[in-house]
């Protein structure tokens, strides 16, 4: 399975772990609730996804790299325990609290979420020493003495013995204990991943024409050749700072990412090209409707990779900012609901200034606590976190000038409130309009110079599976994307009527 099918799969695994009956008791008993064993060649995202689930879910995350866990530091490390029984007095070795296990409180106290899943990577490489305790541990979630908490979902993860030679086989008895999901690389599915984590869209291009690229793991005359897809992750983060500073990227850049001496030069070499495409094709200037008539003859004229660039870059830019308007229309209803709570406070008798400036405070209080709880428990979202930051930072903007202005009574302050809201509304219905502008722009230079042709399907098919663009289009509609989709399915349903007639006029001939 691919590592969506995957993610799914561990999702559903975790929520059925975690239902409780009508006593608030697990309805899988833990000795029953197997681990699950993610096997998959490195860098293909299984970190990644454990991220996403516990976000999704909102529960907690604890993950170790099991590779540099000792005896010790697994299990806890031994002390004599003075004991009585009867007046009679004995000593007895004990064991202080598994590492493992205390991280898990660790963030139970500083988060406050009591339920989580417990991520054990490189688990089939743990020393010769603690192999013997993984058994106990799979089956009972047991380290040493202590036990992991209830409400906590183990799942582990680990390599094929060809990629990594310090995996150790389990044998029948361990594996019998656990859910095995293999998993392997899928450039469609990452592909997904890398447009919602908005990595440079060289890097996608580059891969929509050689899809082979994406993970390789060979052995040449001189040594390992690997490409994996936290290496193209980590090159596009890089390329990104270089480009904020003005640096050149060269293949020495891209081969300290990419090991394979071949897709270094020929990445790097599509990457001048983009980057000439980019400048020739006046991206912007297509997007705002003042496309100069040579771009459009320059793009028919062009190779199918050259065009396929084009159309990777006018679609990059504009899911980007669709992006972005989805994510700040989340951030203005977020404000919303404190502006309703402090009408509410007004409504119910409460019409003093101070008293709702100390509410806004108290709800500002309340975000960062919220914000902070979930960082701890390792379940907070890259863009939950900027939406979360902006609420905070419109209502600490909100709060500060509240205390300087100096408003007579609550009226006046919640005046001031839904002033400073109806100017966040304002904004972000003009950045709606100009974005549908240029989804419009897009949609009409691709059919002015493509027509119906595959760069109009390219770009159908990236709105309708891109969530953002989908929603987008959904909530403020788009003619040109109405209009040709009807156009494609009337065409395809053509295809298919053709099809089933030529098949009738050879049947006629059989008999």
């Amino acid at each position: 399975m691919n590592i969506k099918q995957a993610k799914e799969y561990i999702k559903d695994s975790v929520k059925l772990y975690l239902k409780k009956d009508g006593e608030g008791e697990y309805r899988i008993p833990v000795v029953r609730q197997r681990p699950i064993f993610l096997l998959g060649a490195p860098g293909i995202g299984k970190t990644a996804v454990m991220e996403q689930i516990a976000q999704e879910l909102g529960i907690a995350l604890v993950s170790y790299s099991m590779t540099h866990h000792t005896r010790q530091s697994a299990l806890g490390l031994p002390f004599i325990a003075h004991k009585e029984y009867e007046g009679q007095a004995y000593d007895v070795s004990e064991y202080t609290m598994s590492e493992i296990i205390a991280s898990v409180y660790d963030v139970m106290r500083a988060s406050g979420i009591k339920e989580g899943i417990l991520f054990l990577d490189e688990i089939n490489c743990v020393s010769e020493t603690l192999a013997p305790s993984m058994l106990q541990f799979l089956q009972y979630k047991v380290f040493g003495r202590h036990q992991v908490p209830d409400g906590w979902v183990i799942v582990t993860a680990g390599n094929p013995p060809e990629y990594n030679k310090s995996v150790r086989e389990f044998d029948i008895v361990t594996l019998d204990r656990m859910k095995i999901l293999e998993v392997e690389a899928d450039y469609a599915v990452w592909k997904e991943y890398a447009k919602e984590k908005s990595l440079h869209t060289a890097i996608t291009n580059y891969l929509d024409l050689k899809k082979e690229d994406f993970y390789q793991v060979e052995t040449t005359v001189r040594g390992k050749n690997y490409i994996t897809a936290r290496g193209w992750e980590d090159l596009s983060a890089m390329i990104l700072l270089y480009e904020e500073e003005g640096m050149k990227v060269e293949e020495s850049l891209v081969e300290q990412y990419i090991r394979n001496p071949r897709v270094v030069k020929e990445f790097t070499a599509y990457y001048d090209l983009y980057q000439k495409y980019r400048k020739d094709y006046h991206i912007e200037a297509i997007l705002t409707g003042n496309a100069p008539a040579e771009a459009g003859e320059k793009a028919r004229k062009a190779g199918f990779d050259e065009r396929l660039s084009l159309m990777g870059m006018l679609i990059d830019y504009v899911q980007h900012e669709i992006k972005d308007n989805i994510e700040k229309l989340d951030y203005i209803s977020n404000v919303l609901v404190h502006m309703k709570a402090l009408k509410n406070m007004l409504a119910q008798g409460d019409a003093s200034a101070d008293g709702m400036r100390d509410m806004l405070g108290r709800q500002i209080e309340g975000r960062q606590k919220g914000m902070e709880a979930l960082q701890k428990a390792g379940s907070l979202s890259d863009r939950e976190k900027r939406k979360q930051r902006n609420v905070i930072r419109f209502l600490s903007d909100c709060e500060k000038t509240l205390r300087m202005e100096g408003l007579p009574d609550g009226e006046a302050v919640l005046g001031f409130l839904r002033e400073k809201y109806e100017e966040e509304v304002t904004a972000y219905k003009q950045e709606t309009k100009a974005t549908g502008e240029k989804l419009h722009y897009l949609f009409s230079f691709v059919e002015d110079t493509f027509g119906s042709g595959n760069e109009m399907l390219v770009l159908l098919t990236e709105c309708t599976v891109n969530q953002d663009s989908a929603k987008f289009i959904s909530m403020y509609g788009s003619e040109d994307y109405r209009r040709h989709n009807e156009e494609m399915m009337i065409t395809e349903r053509n295809d298919i009527l053709m099809q089933q007639i030529e098949a009738l006029d050879e049947g006629e001939g059989m008999f």
